[in-house]
């Protein structure tokens, strides 16, 4: 029980990030998915450019789940070589506040995390200009994984709170649901789906997601410790 709650909360935690990413981001992540259905699947029918669409997309979902996950196992070898309890708390708390931080900046009410967007719109061109023809000689997926290395604050935001769980596992799911998150947006506006956009960057659904992150990070900071040393294999002697 306490495994499947930690781990619901890991996937939780992604994936309203990831719906809050989306919220803000869709512009870039909308044209990148456009061009990539146009250019991987050129005068193909609907069905064949979603399922184009949907193959980049677990290409871009698989890249966000290793580096999770790379990065919340070295996490793990910074954790272990302090004293665990004090590192425990560290982690744990600044996991939260990251959580608060991402609501507070989807509400409005903290700086934006949106500055790197700019550099990953600067970065988009230069690989459409070079490559993009390249493009068509390989898989969607493989374009995917291409897409999900792209510079955004979002993902950044969400890798760091995958890097401050210090357990693979935890840092795989993280970012599982941050991809998850960020997939009915980003499709509503590859195809131009106008109504969902606009409802999802409305006001009322960006307090609603980001008061949801706020609330996941007080839920993470007030677990016991002994329930999260049980899933991360952590001795308590």
């Amino acid at each position: 029980m306490t495994a499947n709650l930690l781990s619901q909360l890991s996937l939780a935690g992604g994936l309203l990030a990831g719906l809050a990413s989306s919220l803000h981001c869709v512009g870039m992540c909308g044209g990148i998915a456009s061009s990539l259905t146009l250019t991987l699947a050129p005068g193909a029918g609907p069905m064949a450019r979603a399922r184009t669409l949907m193959l980049a997309q677990a290409g871009r979902v698989l890249a966000y789940v290793i580096a999770g996950s790379v990065l919340a196992a070295l996490g793990s070898q910074v954790y272990f070589g302090f004293d665990r309890s004090v590192a425990h708390v560290v982690l744990r708390w600044a996991g939260a506040l990251v959580l608060v931080y991402i609501g507070l900046s989807v509400i409005g009410w903290a700086p934006s995390l949106a500055g790197l967007d700019r550099l990953g719109h600067g970065v988009q061109r230069v690989i459409h200009q070079r490559f993009g023809g390249g493009f068509s000689a390989t898989t969607p997926v493989l374009a995917g994984l291409v897409w999900g290395l792209l510079p955004c604050g979002m993902v950044y935001a969400a890798l760091f709170y995958a890097l401050l769980s210090a357990n693979p596992v935890s840092g795989g799911l993280i970012m599982l649901g941050f991809g998850l998150g960020t997939l009915p947006a980003v499709t509503a506006a590859a195809f131009g789906v106008s109504r969902f956009v606009d409802f999802a960057q409305s006001p009322r659904s960006r307090f609603a997601i980001g008061a949801a992150i706020i609330a996941l990070g007080f839920a993470s900071a007030a677990l016991p410790w002994r329930a999260i040393a049980a899933f991360c294999g952590i001795p308590l002697d």
